[in-house]
Order: C-alpha cells, then structure tokens, then sequence
C-alpha cells in the first residue's frame, strides 16, 4: 500500500468565477466528501492534509511581478489595471471576481505542500485536486487558471536538482506547463488531448516537439473527437509508457483532469469512468514519487466519482461500487463506477482509431528515436 496524501481544505471550495461559469469549485468539495464516506482518511496510509497560500516568491518562479500585482488588485476590485491586458473579461473565460487573488494563491500553495511531501519522501504521492490549472501564461490568465501550479511545482522540483516527467491527460491540451519548459531537457512534457484542431487552446499538435536542448522532450498525442476507451488506451499505452522507462525521471507530476468524459459539456471525447482510471493505473505503474493534480471536468458527478478512483489506485485500495449514503443519489446515481458505454457511430469510432494510428506512428517517427527507442 502506497504512502499517500490529499491536500484539501473546503476554503479552496467555496469562491465562485461567475454564477454562470462552468468550472465550479464545489466540485472539489464533492469530491472530499465522496471519499470521506469512502472512510478514504481513516486508512493508516492516507494523510488528509490542509494547504497554504503560495508566497509571491514562489508565484515568480514562473509569473511576471507585473501580472502577480494586476490579479491582486482585480481581486480586490481595483480599477488600475487594464483586465485584457491580462486576457481578463467579465463574460469570458477568465472573470475577475472577489478574492480571486486568495483562491488562486491557495490552489498553488496546495499543490506546493503535495509537492514538499513528494519531495521529502514522507510519502509516495500527493493528491491536490484544486491544482493542475495547465493554461495560465507567466503574464495573463487562460482557460479558467490564474496561476500554473504545475509548472511552478516543476519549478520547485528542478530547484532540487531532480529530473521531472510531467503527464497530462486533461481533454486540453497543457499548453501553459510545455511553453515553460519548451527548451528544457530536464522535464519531460506529454499531453494527452482532444486535438487543438477541434478544441481549445488551438495546440498541442505532435510537430510540438521542443526547441533547442529540449528537442524532442515535448510529445503530444492529439486525438479526434468521440475518441473512447478502447481507442485512447491504446495510444495512450503505445506512447506514454515507453517515453516514461526511457527518460527515467525522479519524479512524476500528473494532470488528472475529467474532462475528457463523456458527458462532459465543453468537450468531444468519450472516456467512461473504467478508461479513465487504466490510464491512471498505468501512471501509478512508474513507481517514482508522484505529484497528483486536479484539472478539468464539468460534469460534477464524473468529477467526483474519477478522482475518487484516481486517489483509490494512489491508496492501491478498490473503493465498493455502491455509493456511501447519500452520495449525491438525487442526481439519480447508483454506483461509484460506469455500468455502461457510450454509443458511438461505427464511422465515428473508424474515424478515431485512423486518426490516433496516425497520430502515435508520427510520434514513433519524430521523437522515439530521440529517446533510444523504436517505432
């Protein structure tokens, strides 16, 4: 049985972008309590430990003094900075709310404290699932995420002289965390997405392979809409794991957004709960110590339901099918896993599995051999 932690305090919960915003924080809070009636924190194996606001010190390992300022005095309401110079915009993805600044610091600093734990080895892996916001830019705000705390954890991790692997399986592409590690052999980025030829951020294409001494340690693996479990796993298993073994880092830091579900509303592929979770399993395989965050999902049920089962396999333990008392059952739920699969049109799924053979022998061609390994 792993050693594992989970970070969370219901303050990275309770702040809201915009009653009509589709990342809502409270997901967060399902998911606690999912586990709680799990008795998820009553195993000897398990921590359930409180964040900390990220300092400005530790937000500079990646964003501008400048953009840290302007979110500061957005979140008090303070009219001296010009919201679109930091791609803020009250009806679009990224509004400016009260205590943005607070919310935004405590995510990071969430992911932060998982890190410290990884670090100094007081446990196998931590789990913060307020983290993983892969989108934001050193100097604005992208796709719902006002500071990247994957990329200033690698950042702390780099500082300790440790090689990193960062995989994200979020239905986005992570175009935040490769852009700040683009030229940098030491970190290791795949990214798992719906193509940026159907969904934003518009990237993530395989010919993102790196620059410089980084040729070669960026890997996309975009695929096409009403991808399903089937077609996902075998991409996913075809590159991922080999990549993995060859760069041998020390440490894992892994995106986990749900978004790739689907009934999610904003995006096309179609993982059930068991596909999602053979993708984690195949993570937790690494066996190094591993950072576990959060990311996408907005379908409120799957994401709680999913990270419950990511943070079963970090605990190696198999949570009961039947939901705890209560459990969110007047949204009609029954059972902790998915029963049944998405129908998908013969031609749909022909299309998919085409696309992703296209997709991993490009990768085989372009970037195995960087690695050692062949097509």
């Amino acid at each position: 049985m792993r050693r594992a932690a989970f970070v969370y305090d219901a303050a990275l919960s309770c702040h809201v972008l915009r009653t009509d915003h589709p990342m809502r924080p409270v997901r967060l809070q399902h998911t606690y309590d999912l586990l709680r009636g799990y008795g998820a924190f009553d195993e000897t194996s398990s921590q359930l430990v409180p964040p900390r606001p990220a300092t400005e010190e530790e937000l500079r390992l990646l964003h501008s003094p400048q953009y840290i300022a302007a979110v500061r005095s957005f979140s008090l309401g303070l009219s001296g900075h010009d919201p679109r110079r930091f791609n803020f915009s009250d009806q679009g993805d990224n509004p400016r709310y009260q205590g943005m600044f607070e919310a935004a610091t405590l995510s990071t600093g969430a992911t932060l404290v998982a890190a410290e734990l990884v670090a100094s080895k007081q446990v196998d892996v931590a789990f913060n699932i307020a983290g993983g916001l892969h989108h934001a830019a050193p100097d604005h705000a992208s796709g719902f995420c006002v500071f990247n705390d994957p990329a200033i954890a690698i950042k702390y991790f780099l500082a300790q002289g440790l090689r990193v692997a960062y995989v994200d399986i979020d239905a986005h592409h992570g175009d935040g965390v490769q852009q700040a590690f683009y030229d940098d052999p030491r970190v290791l980025t795949i990214s798992a997405h719906e193509s940026g030829r159907y969904l934003f951020p518009g990237t993530g294409f395989v010919s993102e392979t790196g620059a410089g001494e980084g040729k070669g340690y960026s890997v996309n693996l975009p695929l096409y809409p009403y991808t399903d479990d089937e077609v996902y796993l075998w991409a996913f298993l075809e590159v991922a794991p080999p990549l993995l073994r060859a760069f041998a880092p020390d440490v894992l830091v892994t995106q986990l957004g749900i978004d790739s579900y689907h009934r999610d509303p904003l995006t096309h592929l179609q993982l059930t709960s068991g596909g999602y979770v053979a993708a984690v399993r195949e993570l937790a395989k690494l066996g190094v110590p591993w950072l576990a965050l959060g990311g996408g999902g907005y379908d409120l049920s799957a994401v709680a339901r999913c990270w419950a089962l990511a943070y079963g396999v970090m605990l190696d333990v198999e949570w009961p099918d039947q939901l705890p008392d209560g459990f969110l059952r007047q949204q009609g739920l029954h059972s902790l896993r998915d029963s049944q699969s998405p129908q998908i049109p013969a031609q749909a799924r022909q299309d998919a599995l085409r696309y992703a053979e296209e997709t991993v022998a490009a990768i085989k061609e372009q970037i195995f051999p960087l690695h050692g390994l062949s097509g």
